[in-house]
């Protein structure tokens, strides 16, 4: 009889840790790369559930949605794609909402962009940005560049990332001088110039759970905590906004 409780209760036991131990799969924006880890590990110590991370440009991202990628959770870099996926049938309506505000930042190793207006009219052989059909900071760069009447003469020295990570690699390993990245990459480095925000459209990052994990307890309470207190100090301490 004490055999047949205890391995009653050995199941119990196994069943519960089974529950907790669920997992979600969340494509992420790369700028969010740092801040999304640092909220995966808070997240399991909370609720000891798992998040499988993949990251990428959001176009990219939304590319692989729309081909049967199996993401649960899409944290975009911008308002326009979570809202599409909705619309495509592939997200949940009703869940998208807007979990932070990104900055735009020009980020040099070389050149001093005290004054970053003119760190982009002076000498340089290259302009790092990130593809602005896949990622919302790379079209940024471009509103800002046109709205400071500027692109024409720098086209020529753009250089282009798959995404706004790879964008940061060119300037940190020398292959442009200068480049467009998330102020959040560089929070703490010298040699940037933070863009002004009103030479480009608000980087609103838009969160969005998809249909394939909408019965998933991982995902869904992952939505949710992403707007707690804790999420949000987080977000914030990185370098983005949070209305």
């Amino acid at each position: 009889m004490k055999r047949v409780f205890l391995g009653t209760l050995l199941a119990g036991l196994l069943a519960t840790t089974a529950a907790y131990a669920d997992s979600a799969s969340v494509a992420v924006a790369a700028n969010f790369t740092k801040v999304a880890e640092e909220l995966a590990a808070l997240f399991k110590a909370e609720t000891g559930h798992d998040l499988v991370l993949s990251f990428g440009a959001t176009g990219q991202l939304y590319t692989q949605i729309t081909q049967g990628a199996p993401f649960e959770i899409l944290l975009a870099a911008d308002d326009e794609r979570p809202t599409k996926v909705v619309a495509d049938g592939f997200g949940v309506d009703g869940t998208v909402f807007t979990y932070a505000i990104g900055t735009l930042a020009l980020y040099s190793t070389s050149i001093d962009v005290t004054d970053g207006e003119a760190a982009l009219k002076g000498p340089f052989d290259k302009l790092a940005i990130a593809d602005p059909e896949a990622a919302p900071y790379g079209r940024a760069a471009v509103e800002a560049l046109t709205a400071l009447g500027i692109y024409d003469a720098v086209q020529p020295k753009i250089v282009t990332g798959e995404n706004i990570s790879q964008t940061l690699q060119f300037v940190v390993s020398g292959n442009a001088e200068l480049g467009f990245v998330a102020a959040s990459q560089v929070v703490g480095k010298q040699g940037v110039w933070i863009v002004q925000a009103e030479l480009y459209e608000p980087i609103r990052q838009d969160a969005v759970l998809l249909k394939t994990g909408e019965a998933n307890p991982a995902a869904t309470a992952f939505i949710d905590f992403l707007k707690s207190d804790k999420a949000v100090a987080v977000i914030k301490a990185a370098g983005y906004t949070v209305e």
